[in-house]
């Protein structure tokens, strides 16, 4: 079978929230939304549909990073004049779908509780078209952004060795934990000198998490810190198009592999 064609969403895809995948972070600036973008377009180049998600209501930046101009956007659909499908639009140098947020609509992020289950229910109905949903979440723990991390089956927490990150980060998988035992908590460490670092990093962090919270999320991997990333943002570009050998780029599809695997 030729995985680069495009494949049906399988059955499982199109049971509730279990194709949706939220990316979050304790803080800004570890490289989240770019994350969310690689990792979209790793899935989609094995031939899965993918829809990605900017879930980040207060900061949206998504469209920005892919230099992509969309026609309508998510305060379009909070101001009732398209539906959640009407805003999808196709990024076709990569083979996916986005849904984009609208940049400083800090509003976005203080939605009223009903308003944003609406969303997520519109949302959930959307997914069922997609083999995987990439939500990529705004930084922090708000209410707005915790209730769309647990609409998802996984939620991806992405740190660096910065201490504020992993500080923040540890908040972010408490919280998470505390409130939802049940949720599926991944790690993956970014902008690592090495994948030794990675695991250093990674094991910092859940050195705290097994001591206070009697819980170790799973490590999905470490991705290198690579000057080709910075060009590709810079160039409003998908690093998998620009850089598609660089090592940035073969960590994350080695990711996209762990969690289609996980899937299966």
């Amino acid at each position: 079978m030729n995985e680069d064609a495009p494949q049906k969403p399988t059955s499982a895809a199109r049971n509730k929230g279990q194709n949706i995948i939220a990316v979050a972070s304790g803080k800004g600036g570890v490289g989240k939304t770019w994350f969310s973008i690689t990792l979209a377009h790793a899935l989609a180049k094995t031939g899965k549909r993918v829809l990605l998600f900017d879930g980040d209501l207060g900061l949206a930046n998504l469209d920005i990073q892919l230099g992509l101009t969309v026609k309508n956007d998510l305060g379009n659909v909070l101001a009732g004049r398209v539906s959640l499908a009407q805003a999808v639009t196709i990024y076709e140098e990569g083979n996916f779908d986005v849904i984009a947020g609208r940049s400083g609509s800090g509003g976005l992020a203080n939605l009223a509780g009903n308003r944003l289950q609406s969303l997520l229910d519109e949302l959930t109905l959307i997914a069922a078209n997609y083999d995987y949903v990439i939500l990529d979440l705004g930084a922090g723990i708000e209410s707005t952004v915790k209730r769309l991390a647990y609409s998802a089956d996984k939620i991806i927490v992405v740190v660096t060795d910065e201490p504020t990150s992993l500080t923040d980060g540890y908040a972010f998988i408490k919280i998470t934990h505390n409130e939802r035992p049940e949720a599926n908590i991944k790690v993956v460490t970014n902008m690592m000198s090495s994948t030794t670092e990675g695991d250093r990093t990674y094991n910092t962090l859940n050195k705290a998490c097994v001591g206070f919270l009697k819980y170790s999320p799973e490590h999905l991997g470490s991705i290198r810190r690579d000057k080709k990333v910075r060009a590709a943002i810079r160039a409003q570009t998908a690093l998998l198009n620009r850089s598609p050998e660089s090592e940035a780029a073969e960590d994350v599809q080695d990711i996209a592999r762990l969690i289609r695997r996980d899937s299966a």
